[in-house]
């Protein structure tokens, strides 16, 4: 009965939007022809929201003259629109009769209120309000001529149901309340503002005193089709100047000359502003948006970094790379000077690297691009590029051919200490563990000199076991001393690296498809080969590295013209399930928290280890299916494997830079609790046990 009701709800809703559309159209429909006149009647009546024409005072030459009009809706549930009514709706038409030569200014509103229903946002007035019309009276006029003002104005009036278009004959009369409602009508800010369009985003900037509070921001665009209204905003201060970004709409044309709206303070305060194309500063505090409250103090951050990083060498996602580090670490014994000098090279490559990304992914988020932590795993020809370095790493370790750089015969080569630890920043890092989270997630929001700093602490903590091992001797002398050994562990390591490749297949076909992954091995098999004649030439002494230039290079080719043409781009579908997940979308969110019960949404990715220890260990069990049947529990899942910029916006609200990422919605809660990233195998059995008890007290009781 619940589903149904929820149903029934949702399909009234949409029913509501199509009402909407189509009043509009009536309203839009005589548009032409009212340029030369008007209906000497109403057509459509204004019995839901009805409207009256004020005058104040008598009208004088060379000054202005106020016309207010008032609407006043017969009940709460009935709203009206703004100038730009957002997603749907329709802003209010005038035509007034005036004597040749008086000009109508432009409409001055109140501040909007926004209403959101089922993904789409509204400009709206719930309850009464009022629009002033100034009118510009020429000198000379004849205003003893003119007893009253005369027009027509068409309007849609609509509840959470249905919309109705609404229209008027006017005629002014003196009255009304205009000093309160100059009070309540949005005053012009004086000074000028910026606006800059990217590829992806608006960026305003507007100058507001620093000491104005911001309750509740946000900007309400007077441009129709330029932003995405339901969008979240980001707003930033440094100084008096406001900057605000706001991702673009999807069906915007050409690139504006101006912009104007409404920047609303919170509390129905706000001011109007005019921006023209300039310069747009970037950086500042964050004020509001993408979870700005939650940003914990720096230097909790910078504890969080270094604590993250140095979980990550126990981290699944670094598995991987354990047998670079265990070989490297082992050389570190042979003497104090070479230890230090390999242990600041391993650090210096590890937070050269960490840096990079995190510069990198700054700058691509300041372009406008929806990125976030590990977001070069998300491109395919980054995970064909660590496919064959993977591949290649493991026939070094198996002896077929000799690399300097990561050979062990030739320990204590800085060179190849820096090369492990920038391969190790850059494999280690496509998941976030414990302390990490919070830290990348503010790092997105802080100022580029702090995010820095803790991408920067982020790869120390991933370095601090191996740099410590270089400068503190008696953890050193614990290490097994150097020998013959060492060539048969490193035989051995070949075979988790190998592992790590075959990881790296079944990857590069969930990202591009077979035909994807097919030419990728066949792009191997040429480099493997290509390195075993060069085994072969070094073990006879010869010049080994010309040779692999010429074997390689015609699959190089093959695959550069080859991969790009079998590329399948993955499915937005949710794999199957036990827990029967629905793919996430924020209507599918609105629509799971609607029908009352709990809902489970997890992010997930497929190059994502963590991931997918905690979907074997905690989500993908029969006791987590049963726990959530009998509580009714919804699920919804996220796929990141690739990129996906509505999931990766909601990552960024919720204050995460990557994934995993598991929230809990408890019904009737007004936001989710935000689970651990490493699940318990019965966590979720329990919350959704919880749910039960919550929702039915009397069980407990039995």
């Amino acid at each position: 009965m619940f589903r149904a009701r929820n149903f029934t709800a949702t399909i009234r809703q949409l029913l509501a939007w199509g009402l909407a559309l189509l009043a509009s159209a009536l309203l839009a429909a005589p548009a032409m022809a009212t340029k030369v006149a008007w209906p000497t009647e109403a057509r459509f009546g204004n019995e839901n929201i009805a409207v009256e024409l004020f005058a104040e005072g008598a009208p004088q030459p060379r000054k202005e003259w106020l016309l207010a009009l008032r609407f006043t809706p017969k009940a709460r549930e009935w709203h009206g629109y703004w100038s730009n009514p957002g997603d749907a709706g329709q802003g209010m038409r005038l035509m007034l009769d005036l004597p040749d030569r008086w000009m109508i200014g432009e409409a001055r509103y109140q501040v909007p209120e926004r209403l959101i229903i089922s993904g789409l946002m509204n400009h709206v007035y719930q309850g009464p309000y009022t629009v002033l019309v100034p009118i510009s009276v020429p000198a000379g006029a004849d205003v003893a001529a003119l007893a009253r003002v005369t027009g027509y104005v068409e309007y849609l009036a609509c509840t959470d149901q249905i919309c109705v278009p609404q229209d008027a004959v006017l005629a002014s009369r003196p009255g009304g309340d205009f000093a309160r409602w100059r009070a309540e009508a949005v005053p012009e800010l004086s000074a000028p503002a910026f606006f800059d369009v990217g590829r992806k985003t608006l960026r305003l900037a507007i100058p507001l005193p620093a000491g104005v509070d911001l309750s509740d921001p946000h900007v309400f665009i007077g441009n129709e089709k330029l932003v995405d209204y339901a969008a979240p905003q980001e707003f930033r201060r440094r100084g008096d100047m406001l900057t605000v970004t706001i991702p673009l709409s999807e069906y915007r044309a050409d690139d504006p000359s101006a912009v104007t709206g409404i920047l609303a303070f919170g509390d129905g305060v706000g001011v109007a502003f005019g921006a023209s194309p300039g310069d747009v500063p970037s950086g500042g505090e964050i004020v509001a948006g993408a979870k700005a409250a939650a940003v914990p103090p720096l230097w909790t951050l910078i504890l969080g970094a270094l604590a993250g990083g140095l979980l990550l060498n126990i981290m699944p996602c670094v598995f991987p790379i354990l047998s670079l580090k265990a070989l490297s670490l082992a050389r570190a014994g042979e003497s104090e000077a070479k230890a230090r000098a390999e242990g600041l090279a391993y650090t210096a490559g590890v937070v050269i690297a960490c840096v990079a990304l995190g510069a990198l992914l700054l700058a691509l988020r300041a372009a406008g691009e929806q990125v976030g932590w590990a977001f070069q795993l998300q491109e395919p020809g980054v995970v064909v590029a660590l496919l064959v370095l993977a591949a290649a790493i493991t026939a070094n370790f198996a002896g077929v051919f000799e690399l300097p750089a990561i050979s062990v015969s030739m320990g204590g080569e800085r060179t190849g200490a820096f090369a492990t630890g920038l391969l190790a920043a850059f494999v280690a890092t496509p998941c976030t563990g414990p302390f990490m989270a919070a830290a990348l997630g503010a790092a997105l929001l802080l100022p580029v000199p702090q995010a820095l700093l803790l991408f920067a602490l982020l790869g120390l903590g991933l370095a601090l076991p191996f740099l410590l091992l270089g400068f503190v001797p008696p953890l050193r002398r614990m290490l097994p001393k150097p020998g013959a050994w060492m060539e048969r562990f490193r035989r051995i390591m070949a075979i988790p690296m190998a592992l790590t490749a075959l990881a790296l297949v079944w990857l590069t076909v969930q990202l591009g498809g077979r035909p994807f992954g097919l030419i990728a091995l066949v792009l191997v098999f040429g480099v493997l080969m290509a390195l075993f004649v060069v085994g072969r030439l070094q073990r006879a002494g010869k010049m080994a590295w010309p040779a692999f230039g010429l074997v390689a290079a015609p699959f190089l080719v093959f695959a550069l013209f080859a991969l790009p043409n079998a590329f399948e781009a993955k499915g937005n579908e949710a794999e199957e399930s036990l827990l029967a997940a629905q793919p996430f979308s924020r209507d599918a969110l609105a629509a799971a928290r609607a029908s009352g019960k709990p809902v489970f949404v997890y992010f997930t990715a497929d190059w994502c280890v963590t991931c997918k220890v905690n979907e074997a260990a905690a989500i993908e069990r029969e006791s987590t299916r049963a726990a959530f049947e009998q509580a009714g529990v919804v699920t919804l899942v996220g796929d990141w494997t690739v990129r996906d910029e509505a999931i990766t916006a909601f990552l960024t609200e919720q204050g995460a830079a990557g994934v995993p990422l598991y929230l809990w919605y408890t019904p009737g809660a007004s936001a989710p609790e935000q689970l651990p990233q490493v699940l318990t195998p019965d966590l979720l059995a329990a919350k959704a046990s919880g749910s039960s008890r919550q929702a039915d007290p009397a069980a407990g009781s039995d």
